[in-house]
């Protein structure tokens, strides 16, 4: 028999970016690494933007997932651009748990776009769709609609093709800091690997 014992909730009117902001950390969310080539002063070069809002499982008919872009990016727009051509589509690597540090790296504003990928293993497809080696899921998808959401635009990327890699678990976003999952085999008992 399960004994609920009532908590008392404090709530609070939402103000405090910084308060919010400790509140949605609490959400757990995926990561992952959205990138195509994209035209560069000497050439294509891959260019990626890393969401911790990615979602799936949007719409089965058409295939939707998506994520929600800050209107600063500057990766966005370079993407977006990008994939205005015909038969480009984006590559979206859901990252796994070994990709804590490439993470990292992939995010960086401090280093140019060029630069972001520096010995990170990758796969660029014929579309151009750029994916990150060891991810557990791979999309090739284009744009299906994009909306202005307050400080953010919440695209809609139809998925074309998809691969994953079972068994290989992925990396998650809480509490602002990279986490990886234990899996269970019974209620509050870790498994044994």
């Amino acid at each position: 028999m399960t004994v609920v014992h009532p908590q008392t909730l404090e709530l609070a009117p939402v103000g405090d970016p910084k308060s919010l902001f400790a509140t949605f950390a609490q959400f757990p969310s995926g990561v992952a690494a959205l990138s195509a080539l994209v035209d560069g002063e000497v050439g294509p070069e891959p260019v990626v933007l890393v969401a911790s809002s990615f979602q799936v499982g949007i719409s089965a008919d058409p295939p939707l997932v998506l994520f929600a872009v800050q209107h600063t990016s500057t990766s966005w727009p370079r993407l977006r651009t990008a994939l205005q051509r015909p038969g480009a589509l984006l590559g979206v690597s859901v990252l796994g748990e070994a990709h804590d540090a490439a993470a990292r790296q992939l995010a960086s504003k401090a280093l140019a776009a060029a630069d972001r990928f520096a010995g990170i293993a990758t796969t660029t497809t014929a579309s151009g769709a750029h994916f990150v080696h060891g991810a557990p899921i791979w999309l090739e998808c284009s744009i299906h609609s994009q909306v202005r959401a307050g400080d953010h635009d919440v695209v809609l990327l139809q998925v074309h093709t998809a691969a994953s890699a079972p068994g290989t678990e992925p990396l998650v976003w809480h509490s602002s800091a990279f986490r990886t999952l234990t899996p269970r085999t019974a209620a509050g008992e870790e498994a044994q690997g």
